[in-house]
């Protein structure tokens, strides 16, 4: 299996931009823990991060015909983005979408989740471990 992982903005600040809520773990910490889970399901793996929105939206269009399934975690654009939703929609993959803190907890306008209505899970408030799980979860369906 074939697996994009993709993490939106700020997520290549973890470690510091507010590590109470996010953690003390750098995203370095959080990409040796992706690749070492996907290396251990057997799963090849290409991590993304980017701060911009139309960057993501191409590299989701990209996945289309190369990869078979995504694991995203958009970040801010979480709660803004509809061409994000519709880059997944377009491109047909299976998708688990991820979130450090459980943002159902948490201010008003972070209970919407554009992207997560293209995506058939959700996991989030665990995490780096939320990301071991999303990619468990599509290595035993899809893998």
């Amino acid at each position: 299996m074939k697996l994009l992982v993709i993490n939106g903005p700020n997520l290549n600040m973890l470690g510091i931009r507010e590590p109470d809520i996010y953690g003390k773990q750098d995203y370095q910490a959080l990409v040796s823990l992706i690749r070492e889970t996907c290396r251990e399901l057997n799963v090849q793996v290409e991590l993304y991060q980017s701060n911009h929105e139309g960057d993501i939206v191409d590299r989701i269009q990209a996945a289309y015909g190369t990869m078979d399934a995504i694991v995203i975690n958009p970040a801010a654009y979480t709660h803004t983005s509809v061409a994000i939703l519709d880059a997944l929609k377009a491109v047909g993959l299976p998708a688990v979408e991820v979130h450090l803190s459980d943002v159902s907890t948490r201010e008003q306008f972070r209970q919407i989740s554009y992207a997560g209505m293209a995506c058939e899970k959700t996991v989030m408030g665990k995490g780096f471990q939320g990301y071991v799980e999303a990619i468990g979860y599509l290595a035993e369906k899809y893998g």
